[in-house]
């Protein structure tokens, strides 16, 4: 990662040397994210699941539907 960083800082591409700036600034945070084995993108797929059965039925009635219908996608 820090020879892609180095080689992205003497490119003549603003979009991407700015992306590599945000990077940069929390380069800990994205090194773990890169090698930990470890995530939570299950959880967060689960929450975005429920957050759309939920939207998706606003309005409609209360939480015992909206747990049926969440139990029912899972």
């Amino acid at each position: 990662m820090d020879a892609w960083l180095a080689r992205v800082a003497v490119s003549e591409l603003p979009e991407l040397r700015s992306f590599a700036a945000g990077i940069e600034k929390d380069k800990d945070a994205v090194q773990a994210g890169l090698t930990w084995a470890i995530n939570n993108g299950i959880v967060e797929g689960h929450v975005t699941k429920l957050k759309l059965i939920k939207r998706q039925m606003y309005g409609k009635a209360g939480f015992a539907l909206l747990r049926q219908c969440a139990l029912h996608a899972l």
